[in-house]
């Protein structure tokens, strides 16, 4: 294990360049406050739209997508590990050298750091894990392309937040905006509760064990403006591709010049 690097360059992972720009997009949005559960979920709404950009460029369904974040340069030397799984936080790595993925899945495992540098500003690089495991069962719960439903509501409840909101504010609003986009009690809706409840994060007013996950309707329709906030959701993946794509350019044309 001597020698291995902790991080390959970061330009060769797409969806931690995606991941870097999409906080421009929480700060023209919600302005998540960055410390402790506002700044885990700043954290997560960036691994989300890592995961959809590059999802959507592969064309992969919920199913098909691996939701690894860094699989490409987090300890190159190392094969099948990842910065972070959104699929399962906790378990991207595990080596002797840089120990084990230490984000927790679930509120029970919620880790308490001081509100310091030192202390990841509360720790919102590892309990980011906790609302990115909600989205993955989301996605997955709800089926097909994970931007079309499961990322619109995110998407749109980004936009309803506010600055200081914590876990239980967010799956509230996520909760409400699934049944305004595609309709109270409908599958998706009931795929955003229990997958709140699974990690253990509490929706006010809405009793533990009323979800019941059902399969999306064949015909996949939606509730009243489910078009319009899938339309923003996609322009925002195709520019978030764009730039990542002109990055790069920049990037081959710098290292060919030296």
């Amino acid at each position: 294990m001597t020698g291995t690097k902790e991080f390959g360059d970061l330009t060769g992972s797409p969806e931690v360049i995606y991941h870097e720009l999409a906080h421009g997009v929480t700060d023209h949005t919600s302005r998540f406050e960055y410390h402790n559960q506002s700044g885990a979920l700043n954290e997560s709404m960036s691994d989300v739209f890592g995961s959809l950009v590059k999802q959507w460029s592969l064309k992969q369904t919920a199913e098909e997508a691996d939701w690894l974040i860094g699989a490409d340069v987090w300890t190159p030397g190392i094969g099948g590990d990842a910065l972070r799984s959104m699929k399962d936080p906790g378990h991207a790595y595990e080596n002797p050298k840089f120990g084990k993925d230490p984000q927790p899945d679930r509120m029970s495992k919620f880790i308490h750091l001081p509100d310091t540098k030192r202390g990841d500003w509360g720790a919102v690089h590892y309990n980011s894990g906790i609302p990115n495991k909600a989205f993955f069962l989301t996605a997955v719960r709800i089926g097909g392309f994970s931007w079309e439903a499961a990322g619109t509501i995110w998407y749109e409840a980004l936009k309803a937040s506010s600055p200081e909101d914590r876990f239980e504010d967010f799956a509230g609003t996520t909760f409400h905006k699934a049944g305004k986009l595609f309709g109270t009690t409908g599958p998706e809706q009931s795929a955003v509760l229990s997958a709140w409840q699974e990690v253990e994060v509490p929706l006010r007013g809405v009793p533990v064990g009323v979800a019941r996950v059902r399969s999306l309707a064949a015909d996949g329709s939606g509730g009243a403006g489910r078009e319009d906030g899938l339309a923003a959701l996609t322009r925002q993946i195709g520019a978030l591709n764009d730039k990542v794509t002109a990055l790069a350019k920049n990037v081959a044309a710098l290292k060919g010049a030296r």
